[in-house]
């Protein structure tokens, strides 16, 4: 028997599915009596507190009323129980950050505890758990070590997306943004020079001319037919390849070189389903993890990630190469799986280390599981391993911006950034937002002056950058020189007008001139704007097909009771 236990750990979701049948459940939230361990807790402010609710379902998916579930805390006396609601839902509230462990009863029934997972603070876990035998679980405990194969299985994806994450909702906004720009990363090597392209493009023109001519004399050539077609498709000309190589697919159906090539094609005029036929035509004649990763590619463009995550895993099997590595953690990321992609990009990571992407989209995948520091140091470590690339830097001033608390690597690698690329807009905003959030005293004039520089030289290098004049705003604001903060937030509502932050800064500052009815105007707009953008981002979220993540625990032996 498998035991598992299924992790929603996915931005919060309020609906979902469990193992078979996918049965979608309403959470209803209760409150939660504590034990004298946990006593202190009460006080805390609920911008700190956290919270794990979940299900309790058995081997067949029902789910389970009036289970006890058990909550552990490391380094803290005592267990914390509750009981599953008449939905077998569970919650724990008001929790403070730490290492937890989860585990369920209901006699003669019993889950597997779960293995130790860290609550942050504005956490809000979902964890559900399956009831199998006691003796079940005891048994073979070797079977669920962790070897070279993956710690999870994708069970199922769910069409609902939930606005919910760890910490604010601007925590959440920079770590889909970190996600969408690690799936991009591009893998680092050397680029040619521009006389070095011309001379390709030369070589290719006459090759073209060439290859014309044969065609010309030999238009039944499988030869003729393939290599025109396969140099349109370096070309990125797709629509002109794909005659030319169906033409030698029935000349010649038994090269799979054509076919695969044909794929590629196909794929490059969005013919996504023709692109998948040859693919498997490739795959029946040989098992191959690059014809595995473009079918996952296809998969993903079909609208069927589930097939293109599995893919990807297979591919990687086949071949750990850095491009499968990375191709299985993007799609886990992409789909909010965060916990599977932070053990996808860690292993990749092991297995190459000089790969700065693998690094940096570790990096996001630990920002969205709310590990913000270690995903500052992996994305300080990606930055030092090609110091010259901006992405890293970008991924870092980003993260520090986010972050509830400054990141001790960030600053030396934005200086790092600013120094090598003075005349960069980015690399000035971002090391002076670093050097703002480091203030300890806000009455430092030499930093704030320092900030000051810094961000009116971005917007010096950048006339449009609506974010650096959002920032002069707040920085002349904090000094309570209102008319100069007036004029930036004007200058940046002028480049930007949907740029929400600003028309609330700016009402603020009508206010504190004694100008109420533009202050209500600014409010106003400022509401307005972020009703529109919130309904725009939760139709992207909606958008996307959640991944329902089945977590392999290792098995712990059941205390009797």
């Amino acid at each position: 028997m498998d035991r598992s236990y299924t992790v929603r750990d996915l931005f919060g979701i309020k609906n979902f599915y469990f193992l078979q049948g996918f049965i979608a459940i309403f959470i209803v939230l209760a409150s939660v009596s504590y034990g004298a361990g946990f006593a202190q807790q009460a006080s805390s402010p609920l911008s700190d507190v956290a919270s794990i609710q979940g299900a309790v379902v058995d081997s067949a998916g029902h789910l389970v009323v009036d289970a006890s579930v058990l909550l552990e805390q490391k380094d803290h006396p005592g267990v914390v129980e509750t009981k599953t609601n008449a939905n077998g839902v569970f919650v724990f509230s008001s929790l403070r950050a730490g290492t937890y462990r989860l585990s369920s009863k209901k006699a003669p029934l019993r889950s597997p505890t779960t293995e130790a997972f860290l609550l942050s603070e504005g956490d809000h876990k979902h964890i559900d758990l399956v009831l199998e035998a006691s003796e079940a679980i005891g048994a073979n405990p070797e079977a669920m070590q962790f070897t070279d194969q993956p710690n999870f299985t994708v069970a199922g994806v769910t069409d609902w997306t939930a606005a919910g994450g760890h910490g604010s909702d601007t925590r959440l906004r920079t770590s889909e943004d970190l996600a969408r720009e690690a799936l991009v990363l591009k893998p680092s090597g050397p680029v040619g020079s521009s006389s070095d392209s011309a001379g390709i493009a030369s070589t290719e023109n006459e090759s073209e001319s060439r290859l014309r001519a044969a065609l010309s004399k030999d238009p039944g050539s499988f030869e003729a037919n393939h290599q025109l077609g396969e140099l349109y498709l370096r070309e990125g000309r797709y629509s002109d390849a794909v005659p030319l190589l169906q033409t030698a697919a029935q000349i010649d159906p038994a090269s799979y070189d054509n076919e695969y090539d044909l794929a590629l094609a196909c794929k490059g005029v969005r013919d996504f389903s023709q692109a998948r036929d040859h693919v498997q035509k490739v795959l029946a004649h040989e098992d191959n993890a690059e014809a595995h990763r473009l079918l996952g590619e296809l998969d993903e463009e079909l609208g069927d990630p589930l097939a293109a995550v599995r893919e990807d895993e297979r591919a990687v099997s086949l071949d750990p190469s850095e491009r499968n590595y990375f191709e299985w953690g993007s799609e886990l990321l992409l789909h909010r799986a965060v916990q599977p992609a932070v053990e996808v990009f860690g292993k990749g990571a092991t297995a190459h280390p000089r790969s700065a992407r693998m690094l940096a989209a570790l990096g996001a995948a630990l920002f969205a599981n709310g590990l913000y520091d270690e995903a500052a140091q992996r994305v300080c470590d990606a930055s030092d391993l090609n110091p010259t690339d901006s992405a890293p830097y970008i991924f870092l001033g980003k993260i520090e911006m986010a972050a509830p608390s400054p990141v001790v690597c960030v600053e030396p690698k934005l200086a790092r950034f600013l120094q090598q690329q003075p005349g960069n807009a980015l690399a000035n905003y971002y090391y002076a937002m670093s050097i703002w959030k480091g203030q300890k005293s806000p009455e430092n004039a030499s930093g704030l002056q320092q900030v000051e520089t810094l961000l009116t030289k971005a917007v010096t290098i950048d006339p449009n950058f609506d974010d650096a004049y959002l920032q002069l705003g707040i920085l002349y604001s904090a000094e309570r020189d209102f008319e100069k903060a007036i004029g930036f937030y004007t200058k940046a509502i002028t480049i930007n007008p949907d740029l929400s932050a600003a028309h609330y800064r700016l009402g603020v500052a009508y206010e504190r001139m004694g100008e109420p009815a533009k202050a209500k105007q600014e409010f106003q707009l400022h509401d307005e704007i972020e009703k529109r953008q919130a309904a725009a981002v939760e139709r992207q979220r909606r958008e996307i097909k959640q991944f329902m993540i089945v977590l392999k625990v290792e098995p712990t032996h059941p205390s009797t009771n």
